[in-house]
């Protein structure tokens, strides 16, 4: 199963200082606006997102269609396909896409209680 670019959004408290700190480590920012209390920081091929009052806990985040340069793959699977295919393995979603074509995405947590986003863009 293809679950497409990889990160973790953390929930942070102060997005400014989070971005101070993670830059301190060799990231810089890759997309998001600061302003709107998100940013996407990259260091090589790893991928974080800091979220300021947007998600209540840290989670793990993979994009279908996206390598991890935030460049749209041809070939992936689609969000709703991933969706049939855990259901079938008897996953328990937390909440499920549309029938729809194009962005949707679902929510799934893991036995530990870690929040996982399958989020598709287009």
């Amino acid at each position: 199963m293809k679950l497409g670019a990889f990160s973790i959004s953390l929930a942070v408290k102060d997005i400014a200082a989070s971005r101070a700190f993670y830059e301190k480590l060799g990231f810089v920012q890759f997309a998001g606006d600061q302003d709107q209390k998100w940013l996407i920081l990259k260091n090589g091929e790893t991928l974080i997102g800091l979220f300021e009052g947007m998600f209540p806990q840290n989670m793990l985040t993979f994009n279908p269609g996206w390598d991890q340069d935030g460049q749209n793959l041809d070939d992936f699977a689609d969000v709703r396909d991933i969706q049939k295919s855990l259901l079938a393995a008897g996953v328990q979603l937390d909440s499920q896409a549309d029938d729809g074509e194009g962005p949707a995405n679902i929510m799934l947590t893991d036995p530990d209680g870690n929040p996982i986003l399958i989020d598709q863009h287009r």
